[in-house]
């Protein structure tokens, strides 16, 4: 197997030369909308040498640059529209392997970065105070401070922030407390306070995260012999459906991670519900993971979300893909793990039930990418300066939890398996890695722990095909508990045969969903795309009659008008195209945009193809209230819907 070692959406060298701590010194400015300070990195040197350190920026003004306490001269590159702008910044002659130097870079962000969002007040949800957030990951932790932006190279961090606004970080908070009076007892909006944090484990750069505004906090209760604490974090407005949305879970979920992998390594795990433009479900920046508030359904059915998250901890934050080649050991095994937590903590039909709401993403993608089937793979290729966010789809979680239930299925099953699992994160953790090295790791395992027959079983798996393969087939026919799925799958099937009766042989009725929880409604929804589209006059009614058409649910509402719009041609996508598009651009009368990409992207890629101009309008009324990732890809799919 050909190894992919090189990062190319990278220019910074921490081969030769590698940050080993960070300390940040912020102000964040809601006025201007920008933070400006200082990044002070103590680097390591790994190579007898080296001439220069280089760090990857984007958007950034840098204005002064001190090297071991002098002012020095240094170099910004030109502006890649990917990469962003390498800075270079010369090193003295003679610099030998473990010497350690200090850079000190004054700056500031614009606002043409990537990395930050500043929310005016009216886009949160109390619209007394803007808000700040940022989103890190794959590449743009260079757009919020100079830094080398590579998953291969983890560094400590630790910050000052002063702000008029609360100030969250993805490290431990030092001062104020957390269970404290908001804002230190000082008035929110008017006065200043330093907040100071500490990350002490290393981290990749793209978990550098920030979040400012109007935010309370509630501790979680949690079992008396854990060492860490939890909590949630939101405005006052969301707190207390925050609360209960995620309390009952969040702790259960990481005590029983610990008994099945290893301990907790962070020391606090909170969560933070945004404002509604946040780009995804959810992000898992070290010690705090930053949540949609599209979870916030009001009966727990989307806690599998934060259970993602704080998976992470293990399998990114801790074992991290060394780059985005190999972005599917970080997505694939959370996803994998987070279903192998359903099964422990309720049952195999819970396990098998998240596979099966999973597949249809999975297929989606995979056929959304036939055009560019190299994104197809599990292990891509990148050239030079690709954008890894070209790539962003369902296929590293769901093809990639796929595979490695085909390696337990293949190994022996469940029990036989997870003893290799914990041993996988004791041998990697804090460390970056590629799929080969993965692959090496599983065969010296079961080498010394199962002898020839295991190595047999491996040796019969087909490799290439899972991890380079193409198309829009996993190269094993997957087989599912789908016990919780065959009512919804009952339902799916009587709607289908309904296609050739009158209306008023129709025998359908409100009460046919009694029973179902919001996910078996998503999968009786899936079940039907996956027949030929249901006439106008049947789209129409079953909208109307099981309230489809206006659910607060919003992964029910996704699935309806992706229901709705899959014949672009059809009465009712020309009639639905229009009440989806102000759904997601929050022209329906809430203000509200659903901002989360899993929600807009399809939502207008699919109103795209029905109306190409009502998309393109709507679009440019609303895009400003978009995250700038989105904006990005939104308008890439929107070009591709419209052949251009």
């Amino acid at each position: 197997m050909a190894d992919i070692t090189v990062d190319t959406a990278s220019r910074s060298n921490p081969y030769e030369i590698a940050t080993e701590h960070v300390t940040f010194d912020w102000t964040a400015d809601f006025d201007a909308k920008v933070i400006r300070g200082s990044a002070l990195h103590d680097l390591k040197v790994k190579k007898d040498g080296v001439k220069e350190i280089i760090f990857d920026t984007a958007d950034l003004y840098i204005s002064s640059i001190l090297l071991d306490g002098k002012p020095t001269q240094y170099e910004l590159k030109p502006k890649d529209p990917v990469t962003g702008s390498a800075l270079h910044i010369p090193l003295p002659a003679g610099l030998k392997e473990g010497e350690s130097v200090k850079v000190k870079v004054e700056y500031k962000t614009t606002e043409e970065g990537t990395a930050l969002q500043w929310l005016d007040k009216e886009q949160t949800q109390g619209k007394k105070f803007p808000y700040l957030f940022s989103q890190c990951q794959p590449i743009y932790a260079r757009a919020l401070a100079p830094v080398q932006d590579t998953p291969s190279n983890k560094i400590k961090y630790s910050a000052k922030v002063t702000s008029v606004l609360p100030v969250l970080l993805s490290a431990r908070r030092v001062s104020p407390p957390a269970d404290g009076p908001a804002h230190d007892g000082k008035v929110i909006g008017e006065d200043v306070v330093t907040y100071t944090y500490d990350q002490p484990v290393p981290i990749p750069s793209y978990l550098i995260a920030i979040a400012a505004g109007n935010v309370c906090y509630r501790p979680f209760s949690k079992p008396k012999d854990k060492q860490w604490t939890s909590g949630i974090w939101a405005e006052p407005e969301l707190i207390e459906a925050s609360y209960w949305e995620f309390s009952e879970d969040t702790t259960r979920f990481l005590a029983a991670e610990e008994a099945i992998v290893t301990n907790y390594k962070f020391g606090v795990y909170d969560l933070l519900v945004l404002p509604p433009s946040f780009p995804y479900g959810g992000m898992e920046n070290a010690c705090i993971s930053f949540l949609t508030p599209t979870l916030l359904a009001g009966d727990r059915t989307l806690v599998d979300v934060v259970v993602h998250e704080l998976t992470h901890s293990w399998f990114g934050n801790g074992v991290t893909h060394a780059n985005p080649s190999h972005f599917w050991l970080n997505e694939g095994w959370t996803t994998y793990i987070e279903r192998v937590l359903q099964q422990v903590l309720h049952s195999p039909a819970e396990r098998g039930f998240s596979f099966v709401i999973g597949s249809k993403a999975l297929y989606d993608s995979l056929k959304q990418y036939e055009d560019r089937p190299k994104y197809q793979r599990l292990v891509i290729r990148f050239e030079e300066g690709e954008d890894p966010d070209d790539a962003y789809s369902s296929i590293p979680y769901e093809k990639g939890a796929n595979f490695l239930l085909h390696l337990e299925r293949t190994l022996g099953g469940l029990d036989v398996f997870l003893p290799y699992v914990k041993d996988y994160v004791e041998t990697f953790m804090g460390k970056s890695i590629t799929t080969a090295e993965w692959k090496n790791h599983l065969y010296g395992y079961w080498t010394k722990h199962g002898g020839p027959d295991k190595i047999k079983a491996l040796d019969s798996v087909a490799w290439d095909a899972w991890l380079y393969g193409e198309g829009i087939e996993l190269p094993v026919k997957m087989e599912y508990d789908i016990r919780l799925a065959e009512k919804a799958y009952d339902l799916a099937l009587r709607w289908d045969g309904a296609r050739t009766l009158d209306a008023s042989h129709l025998n359908f009725k409100e009460t046919d969903l009694e029973g179902f929880n919001s996910n078996q409604i998503v999968v009786f929804l899936e079940k039907l795309q996956s027949y030929p589209p249901l006439p106008s006059n049947l789209v129409l009614h079953l909208g109307k009659l099981y309230k489809l058409a206006n659910s607060p649910n919003a992964e029910i509402r996704l699935r309806y008008y992706e229901v709705a719009l899959t014949d672009s041609s059809s009465a009712a996508a020309k009639q639905l195209a229009v009440e989806a598009v102000k759904w997601v651009t929050g022209d329906d009368g809430t203000g509200v945009v659903k901002g989360r990409m899993k929600f807009c992207r399809p939502v207008l890629r699919a109103v795209s193809k029905v109306d190409g101009k009502l998309a393109r309008s709507y679009w440019e009324r609303a895009k400003a209230g978009f995250h700038p990732i989105a904006q990005k890809l939104i308008e890439k799919d929107i070009s591709i819907a419209l052949g251009k």
